[in-house]
């Protein structure tokens, strides 16, 4: 069983998707993002597969939950420095966990 230590050694902060773009070079449909997570993080890039739920034009301002100290990742021949939360619909598609408010870029979640 995982203890609250445990949780707490994750980084799960606020972000707001800057820029997407395609990632064709991805083995399943996905997008670069380019996500702002505040001053004490800065802007980090990460790779997700989201076009079955989101456009690229609905993804731009949209803010997230992303782990941020995971080590990066290589995704094909991107770099993905953060890990975007999001949870399978009855499909096993990507839809993202989001505040429902405004909060503050860099917020940890607790």
């Amino acid at each position: 069983m995982a203890t609250y230590e445990d949780f707490q050694k994750l980084d799960i902060r606020v972000g707001q998707i800057k820029e997407v773009s395609d990632f064709p070079k991805a083995r399943k449909p996905s997008y670069k993002l380019v996500i702002d997570l505040g001053s004490e993080i800065g802007v980090k890039k990460s790779c997700a597969q989201l076009t079955q739920h989101y456009s690229k034009e609905q993804l731009i301002g949209k803010r997230i939950l992303c782990v941020v100290n995971f080590p990066p990742k290589q995704i094909g021949p991107e770099m993905s420095e953060v890990l975007c939360l999001g949870a399978p619909d009855e499909n096993g598609n990507c839809v993202l966990i989001a505040p429902d408010k405004d909060v503050p870029l860099g917020g940890r979640l607790y």
